[in-house]
């Protein structure tokens, strides 16, 4: 197996092709074969990963690319961008509540995806039926919701970066309220939501490690006797493994390294 991590897009999701005899450095372009027709894509990485590896039933890289290729490539964006100013006048004459974000033809033009985005379910057969006629190749309406949007449109988050979702990140994992709730956070929609509405996407990258360090530590609320003080557990600072305890008449610090203030 000679597996390879290739992108279609500097945003996109990494997919994984056997090249077999084909040796391919970083960053090259390549023809892939996938279930949508042909694709032309940039090459990330070689994969070593076993776990990878082992899932087995990859598609194949065709070939690296030629000139002529990406001639046809840029071609094919410029015809991409042209259906998506299509695509939106024809859903606003058929008054459908859809936002088209993008528009792409595979590389054999065998398919053509387009991301939109609606307040509701949309009913857009007629919509697909006069998008055939004009490109004469099989048409992909696919709504996506407010976490790919963002991830499609890019911007920056309130850390001052640019969006995990739309840099680094190649697949958008599930985040609950509750690791807001294990990091402590207040649950204030405007500093827990990123730019898409949703739960920020980071609040998932240290949830094992509070989980672990909640361990053995009360909760708000908890009346408890530790070190011969006996008061109601008013805060926790996970990480650093202190509790603030109201004991009536004062307020005191009991770190659980045994050491109180």
């Amino acid at each position: 197996m000679n597996i390879y991590g290739v992108k279609f897009s500097d945003k996109g999701k990494i997919y994984y092709f056997n090249a077999h005899d084909l040796k391919i450095n970083n960053n090259v372009c390549v023809i892939v074969e996938t279930e949508k027709g042909q694709q032309y894509g940039k090459v990330i990485e070689k994969i070593k990963d076993d776990e990878i590896i082992n899932k087995g039933n990859f598609k194949d890289i065709i070939r690296l690319t030629t000139k002529e290729d990406y001639k046809k490539h840029l071609n094919n964006l410029k015809e991409g961008e042209q259906a998506l100013k299509k695509a939106q006048v024809l859903a606003d004459e058929l008054h459908l509540g859809m936002h088209f974000l993008s528009s792409v033809f595979t590389f054999d033009k065998k398919q053509l995806l387009l991301n939109f985005t609606a307040e509701e379910r949309i009913d857009f057969r007629e919509l697909t039926r006069k998008l055939a006629s004009i490109y004469r190749t099989r048409i992909e309406l696919r709504q996506i919701g407010a976490r790919d949007k963002a991830c499609n449109v890019g911007g920056i988050g309130p850390c001052g970066r640019e969006l995990c979702c739309s840099s680094f990140l190649n697949s958008l994992e599930s985040v609950s309220m509750n690791m807001a709730k294990n990091q402590n956070l207040a649950l204030n929609p405007s500093k827990i939501n990123g730019c898409c509405g949703r739960l920020l996407c980071c609040l998932a990258y240290e949830d094992e490690n509070y989980q672990e360090s909640q361990k053995g530590l009360p909760s708000v609320g908890d009346v408890i006797t530790m070190e011969n003080i006996k008061g109601k557990v008013i805060s926790v600072d996970i990480l650093n493994r202190k509790i603030k305890l109201d004991c009536g008449n004062e307020i005191k610090e009991v770190n659980l390294n045994n050491e109180s203030h």
